[in-house]
């Protein structure tokens, strides 16, 4: 089996775990030839740990990779994404895709004619139990998304739409191929200048009704989403990786807990982006479905920017 020479460009949290990812569950599909990061010391000892080459300059990497992780704060990723797809190298960047529509078209106007892969990081799509009930969530009426998490102390360079909802907004993108009719959007400021609490309502041109609520304050993380069709409701945990359908059968509601082989998403999602590099497939999560759930995102924070405005006048 051909291993993949790659790289990880930005070791903080998700860079960290990408390593870990490499280093030590899928290390028999790539060659891990460096990771680089601005803050030297933390990064070497990590380097030195796992005898991996370190560097500061993401461009010293060029002619030692054929694929690479982006894992930098959101924008940072169109210009270190720019430079490897302009030099032929297939990257994965972690989501959102970059900070503007602009950027995410160029990087995709990039990869397309060279046949280059680019993925974004929506992890959930790789989720053991959303991929087992992806086929019972045919035509949603109503789906309720929940995502609670701690202060993370970090990517406080946005706004917790862009850190967490964008996770459930390309999931409802994934299930529904009608465009959308409406956003109603909510965000409050609490610990930062950007919002950290946001209620949003999306309306879509064929009916189905979408709640989302994200949080990056609250004690109790949760991410949890339910669907509604006509015969079934849907309830999965992506936390614990469970999922449950409850299915009409005459007078009667009857409760199946789905089957779930538990899979770390994050070595799935990796292994699926190398797999792409090696085999020549396209990416479960391109570049278009990292430009569309960016552009839904967007037009979300414009929104809450909108009434907060408002708000204020009033």
């Amino acid at each position: 089996m051909k291993r993949i020479n790659t790289a990880i460009i930005g070791i903080g949290h998700l860079g960290a775990r990408h390593l870990k990812v490499y280093t030590e569950q899928i290390s028999a599909k790539v060659n891990l030839v460096g990771v680089c990061d601005i803050q030297a010391d933390r990064t070497q000892r990590l380097a030195s740990h796992y005898h991996i080459p370190f560097y500061k300059n993401y461009k010293d990497l060029l002619g030692k990779v054929e694929a690479v992780n982006i894992c930098v704060p959101t924008v940072a990723h169109f210009a270190i994404a720019k430079f490897f797809l302009e030099n032929n190298v297939h990257t994965f960047v972690e989501k959102p895709i970059t900070y503007t529509l602009a950027e995410a078209d160029q990087l995709i106007d990039l990869a397309r004619p060279k046949n280059l892969k680019l993925q974004v990081g929506h992890v959930e799509r790789f989720n053991s139990a959303f991929e087992s009930i992806k086929h019972f969530a045919r035509d949603p009426l109503f789906i309720e998304c929940h995502r609670l998490n701690k202060f993370p102390n970090r990517s406080l360079d946005i706004g917790v739409v862009m850190d967490l909802m964008i996770h459930d907004i390309d999931i409802i993108l994934g299930l529904n191929s009608a465009p959308i009719k409406s956003i109603h959007a909510v965000g409050i400021q609490v610990l930062t200048k950007l919002e950290d609490i946001a209620s949003v309502r999306i309306v879509l041109e064929n009916g189905c009704v979408c709640n989302l609520t994200a949080s990056r304050v609250s004690e109790d993380p949760m991410r949890k989403i339910r669907i509604f069709t006509k015969n079934s409701y849907i309830s999965l945990d992506y936390m614990n990786q469970e999922a449950k359908i409850y299915k009409r059968v005459g007078p009667m509601i009857l409760k199946h807990a789905l089957p779930i082989e538990k899979e770390e998403p994050l070595k799935k999602e990796l292994e699926a982006f190398i797999d792409c590099v090696r085999d020549n497939k396209k990416p479960l999560v391109s570049g278009i479905e990292g430009r569309e759930a960016l552009k839904v995102a967007l037009d979300i924070t414009r929104l809450m920017e909108e009434h907060r405005k408002m708000t204020i006048k009033k």
